[in-house]
């Protein structure tokens, strides 16, 4: 087999890690390298980036990747999904990127779903014309028809001139190519998709008021977007004219990163955000838990898929907030500069340790992880993490390791309501940031009661995913498939029988805390 070298982008909520692979017999990481930019949230609740922002840290890693001289054979995107881009004309931007974490578009969501009889939130004969066309409904206040219709509303001038509509990475493509497209899994996640003709359904687009006219051509994730246009290709040091492949949504490719993309494989997924999603043959949704089955990037197959908006986010919540304090010293009265920085490479390093040394159950300390409200199995944009059972022998390590314990009780949440419709499999690939502490690993496994596993770098499982896809589109492999057997499995961790029991009655708790303090969190967040 030819060796190719691949670029792929992981267009993060909160970064962008670059990589650059060699994809022959194998996908070998040859350079990495990330950069952050902001994520500008409101008390109105909106949550937006800036897409200058996303070019220049593209700009930064790219060059710090790609050595000169070196041909690169392929361009390729993991991004975000579910943001919302109105590109102008001139392909840029007309308003800064809303990102899938918006939610001020609450009055367009009653008044162009949630009003009259309901089921799930939806008018009834809404929802089930959206279940006839596209196999979900939107539902949520964070889905993308909301955010467009809420700029159609509030900023009339600037919606005036957009001229497509695109999702983060399909913003990014047509920077680079001067291409408008959005690939399947995107068209699918903006929820006006019909899954039957894999076209956008003019019905539900009617139905919700979207100009078609906003929408671009849908190609496949392995197709073709485009070339590298010579002005892009000069800020990034690259050669103009590499092919830059549609590429997938996260949801889409950390699956096939992770080496869980057959039919009835399932994954979790901790990084900014978090899941739970099990590979399946055809369309399921399960409105009563906000839970459907996603358009994949692979043909024929769905990924049934509940998600946590914040779970990594609250560990980097806790980093800020509770293992450091306003005038930076650690949990312990000690400063990182007397013998911190001997012993562990990184404050999560050390956080792992302290979380380790404190006994399951948290002494009872229950944390919910719902720092930006929560989608699934409940929708409720005024859902707030809490402490919940502090006492006076309650300290800061109990409290950190409450934290983890809390984002696995809901992704245990989201593996028994899946069950429901789809059985998870019995081992879980685990993967993402969170996915590198062999303590967070064990605590998934003691919460969920199955095996766990991990992969080589399973932080960058989406950019392995995005060479994949680069890789079928240059002909390199015959299908997205073939990864499964090139990502093989690196740890393992079962379940600590003994923690069993600590674990079932603070989940019990848990579960219960949310429909227990619903009317207080509407009353404060409302």
């Amino acid at each position: 087999m030819k060796t190719a070298n691949i670029l792929a982008y992981d267009i993060g909520t909160t970064g962008v890690k670059t990589c650059l692979f060699a994809v022959d017999e194998g996908i070998q990481l040859l350079a990495f390298d990330s950069a952050g930019y902001g994520l500008y949230t409101k008390s109105d609740g909106s949550a937006e980036q800036v897409f200058d922002e996303w070019w220049a840290a593209m700009i930064k890693t790219t060059r710090a990747v790609v050595a000169e001289g070196t041909t690169i054979d392929g361009i390729s995107f993991c991004s975000q999904m579910q943001g919302l881009v109105l590109a102008g004309a001139d392909g840029l931007p007309v308003r800064n990127p809303m990102s899938y974490m918006d939610q001020r578009a609450r009055k367009q969501l009653k008044d162009g779903m949630a009003y009259g009889p309901q089921i799930a939130g939806a008018n009834i004969a809404r929802l089930l014309k959206s279940l006839k066309y596209t196999g979900a409904v939107a539902a949520s206040v964070k889905d993308p028809v909301w955010k467009y219709k809420w700029v159609e509303e509030n900023e009339p001038e600037l919606f005036a001139h957009a001229e497509k509509w695109l999702d983060v990475k399909e913003s990014l493509i047509a920077k680079m190519t001067g291409e408008f497209v959005m690939t399947r899994d995107s068209a699918f996640a903006a929820l006006i998709y019909d899954i039957n003709k894999g076209e956008w359904s003019a019905p539900i687009c009617k139905m919700l008021g979207v100009n078609m006219k906003h929408l671009p051509p849908i190609i496949e994730s392995a197709q073709k977007a485009g070339e590298l246009l010579p002005a892009a290709a000069a800020e990034l040091g690259l050669a103009a004219g590499i092919p830059v492949f549609g590429g997938g949504g996260d949801a889409s490719l950390i699956p096939v990163g992770a080496g869980a993309c057959a039919p009835g494989d399932t994954h979790v997924y901790s990084g900014t955000s978090g899941w739970v999603s099990t590979v399946v043959t055809k369309s399921i949704v399960d409105t009563s838990a906000m839970i459907a089955a996603v358009v994949g990037a692979q043909n024929g197959l769905y990924n049934y898929f509940g998600e946590l908006e914040t779970a990594g986010k609250c560990l980097e919540w806790v980093k800020d907030h509770l293992a450091l304090d306003e005038i930076g010293i650690y949990m312990q009265k000690q400063h990182v500069s007397e013998g911190f920085e001997a012993k562990y490479t990184s404050l999560y390093d050390y956080l792992s340790e302290i979380i380790d040394s404190t006994p399951a159950g948290s002494g009872g300390v229950i944390f919910t992880p719902w720092l930006h409200g929560n989608r699934c199995p409940f929708e409720d944009p005024n859902a707030r993490g809490m402490f919940f059972n502090v006492s006076l022998d309650s300290g800061k390590t109990q409290m950190i390791r409450a934290v983890v314990e809390g984002v696995c009780y809901h992704l245990r949440w989201f593996l028994e309501v899946s069950a429901r419709k789809v059985e998870p499999s019995d081992t879980l690939r685990f993967v993402g940031g969170g996915a590198l502490s062999d303590v967070t690993c064990q605590i998934l496994a003691d919460i969920t009661g199955k095996r766990v596993e991990t992969v080589d770098n399973p932080q960058n499982a989406g950019a392995v995913g995005a060479a994949a896809v680069a890789a079928v589109g240059l002909g390199l492999m015959p299908n997205l498939e073939a990864t499964k057997a090139l990502i093989p499995a690196v740890k393992s961790f079962a379940p600590n029988a003994e923690n069993a029991a600590v674990h079932a009655r603070n989940y019990a708790v848990f579960q219960k805390l949310y429909k227990a303090n619903k009317g207080l969190f509407a009353a404060l967040n409302g």
